[in-house]
């Protein structure tokens, strides 16, 4: 190990939900790092953190910001990677982006790991993350696709607050003590913080996550439907999402159908599933264990259950995916690129 390349990191949106995980990560698993920066908007700015035992001070990102970094991670917003992982890569940073900013750049690779991680040797600077609930569906979908073929994608999620940022856990947590206590609920952030109206999510569920397209879905739902085709490799495949946000804290659950091409034996997709990387199978009805958001909460893996042959399609296929959106759906999905990146 004394051998072993270290690397100058920056992590941009340090301090954030998610930067706060991929810290945590980069901490955990021992990941080689030479000099780590720590990079926010000016507003966080001069923020201490603690880092393996040194205290280090959170600095403003400008594009000068990366000279002699070699990974950058960012998850600080879409705005702030169009604006700065250009410059991280001119510096001569390779770029892995937690945002919505270039996974659908046709240059950039979109990668899970477990699907499609040989996509990184493609890349021109930038690698994006996908979506969270793209994440987790995919991870699933990856071995059957690759065993019988997929037709057609039907998915609802119900996804947690802490995907909206750690206000919008505060507000759920404020709202449910209101309603339990008789008080007026004042909406604040939820659906989306930028748009003039606003609804309770204590004991709500809200059929919208981000803002509705001209096609009546919401970016979201387009978001898992493009980013689907792309992982996979296949723009033949029939995607229709709806998302939903409900009072969770952490874990994103979906409810899937998927229409293979080929028939299948419902015991040889669970054991594919079962020997899947990062893929969990929790299905065992007669005894009530199935993925639950609560298990999953603080887990890397992708659990899935409830998998059932659809009662009207021979070759449709009904399951139940939960995973942690902030690890699988975000910063362990950014630091398992990373370390694929750090091997060399």
């Amino acid at each position: 190990m004394s051998n072993q390349k270290l690397f100058h990191v920056a992590v941009v949106g340090a301090t954030g939900a998610v930067g706060e995980q991929i810290l945590n990560l980069l901490d955990s698993r021992n990941f080689p790092i030479q000099e780590l920066k720590l990079l926010s908007s000016a507003r966080s700015a001069g923020t201490k953190i603690t880092f393996k035992g040194r205290e280090l001070t959170v600095e403003e990102a400008t594009p000068d910001s990366f000279k002699g970094i070699d990974i950058a991670l960012f998850s600080a917003g879409g705005d702030v990677s169009k604006a700065l992982a250009p410059h991280a890569v001119r510096h001569g940073a390779v770029c892995i982006d937690n945002t919505n900013a270039y996974r659908m750049d046709e240059n950039t690779p979109l990668v899970v790991p477990e699907v499609n991680i040989g996509k990184v040797a493609e890349h021109k600077g930038i690698i994006a993350n996908p979506n969270c609930s793209t994440i987790q569906m995919v991870a699933a979908l990856k071995p059957l696709q690759e065993r019988y073929g997929i037709s057609r994608i039907i998915v609802s999620t119900y996804q947690a607050v802490s995907g909206a940022g750690s206000r919008a856990i505060d507000e759920m947590l404020r709202q449910t003590k209101a309603a339990l206590n008789g008080e007026v609920v004042n909406p604040d952030i939820l659906p989306v913080g930028s748009l003039p109206v606003k609804h309770q999510i204590a004991f709500n569920a809200i059929p919208q996550i981000d803002k509705f397209q001209e096609n009546g879905y919401t970016l979201e739902e387009m978001k898992m439907v493009r980013e689907t085709k792309k992982i996979l490799g296949d723009d033949s495949i029939q995607v229709t999402a709806t998302c939903v946000r409900i009072p969770v804290v952490y874990g994103h659950s979906e409810s899937l159908y998927v229409e293979l091409k080929n028939d299948y034996e419902l015991d040889d997709v669970k054991q594919l599933l079962k020997d899947a990387p990062g893929v969990t199978l929790v299905d065992d009805p007669a005894n009530q264990q199935y993925p639950l958001a609560t298990e999953a909460a603080g887990k890397p893996d992708v659990f899935v259950g409830r998998l059932r042959r659809d009662l009207g399609h021979e070759r449709g296929l009904n399951m139940w995916i939960v995973s942690d959106n902030l690890l699988k759906g975000a910063a362990w999905n950014a630091v398992q690129i990373a370390e694929h990146i750090a091997k060399g």
